[in-house]
């Protein structure tokens, strides 16, 4: 499917359920063109026939598979991104989840770290083309790359530099804060890199949220979620859609927010020297992958 070039247009990854999939119906309720990806074939498609049918006016959903464990996927999802439209105004940059244990994928990277924060510094570096001609032909402040991190983010001190994926020592709840604590630092630095280019970065944590967020974790993160009192995942995509759409989120770039409304994150999410040092570790390690 072909996108019209003259109506907004929005990436939302993790759309075939939870957060992703209620930010994605919000969009297009909006009158946007939507297009999500998600990893799983049937909730894929099942997201795409169910917010395809509700589009009226112009607005559109559709979807693209990919396993975000996999950087040659992301890359592939970028491609088929870019053969669709021309142009794109918000990358929302949702996707993520934790495992019970560590995974190493096939390109030699450890899941958590991959999907949660590798793939969206993989995604959004692919796609920044599009973003800046959007950026160059819209106002000031209309293009906009949005992180979902985590209040997780607070639970450790930085980053493991020795170790940054969590390859040697390996618990599943540190490698996935040390992930959310990554997209903040990432936000911290694009907001910096892409601001000449007029396009405003900002990142959000959703509160615990009733979703399959969990549904790979451990045993005790499960138990975890199970006892917390959850939000629905509509609250968080609220905020999410406010933050693509609405003037307070294409202002003061590299911001970090909470139902609609500014925190300051961790002390080591703050750090300028993390921020520019994780993201020039982020490109040696792709260099290393081939991308």
């Amino acid at each position: 499917m072909k996108l019209d070039a003259n109506r907004p247009v929005a990436v939302v990854t993790g759309a075939s359920s939870g957060i992703g999939k209620s930010t994605a119906r919000k969009l297009v309720a909006l009158g946007w063109q939507v297009v999500g990806v998600g990893r799983d074939p049937q909730r894929s498609a099942a997201a795409e026939a169910e917010i395809a049918a509700a589009a009226r006016d112009g607005a559109c959903f559709t979807m693209v598979r990919g396993d975000f464990t996999l950087m040659a996927e992301v890359k592939r999802v970028a491609d088929e991104v870019e053969s669709r439209t021309p142009r794109l105004d918000v990358l929302i940059n949702n996707a993520g989840g934790v495992r019970d244990r560590q995974i190493i994928t096939p390109e030699g990277t450890e899941a958590t770290f991959a999907a949660n924060y590798l793939a969206p510094f993989l995604l959004t570096r692919e796609l920044m083309p599009l973003l800046t001609v959007s950026a160059t032909n819209l106002p000031p402040g209309s293009t906009r790359v949005i992180a979902v991190s985590s209040s997780a983010h607070r639970a450790i001190d930085g980053l493991d530099w020795d170790d940054l994926q969590s390859l040697g020592k390996f618990h599943s709840a540190a490698a996935y804060c040390r992930a959310k604590l990554a997209n903040i630092l990432f936000t911290r630095e694009l907001a910096q890199r892409a601001d000449p280019d007029g396009i405003v970065a900002q990142a959000m944590h959703p509160g615990v949220v009733a979703s399959n967020f969990a549904s790979h974790g451990d045993e005790a993160m499960q138990a975890h979620m199970a006892a917390a009192d959850t939000v629905s995942p509509d609250e968080p995509a609220e905020t999410l859609a406010w933050l693509a759409t609405e003037p307070e989120g294409g202002r003061n770039s590299g911001r970090y927010f909470y139902g609609k409304e500014e925190e300051t994150p961790a002390e080591a999410a703050q750090d300028h020297a993390a921020a520019t040092r994780l993201w020039a570790e982020s490109e040696t390690l792709l260099a290393k992958l081939g991308f």
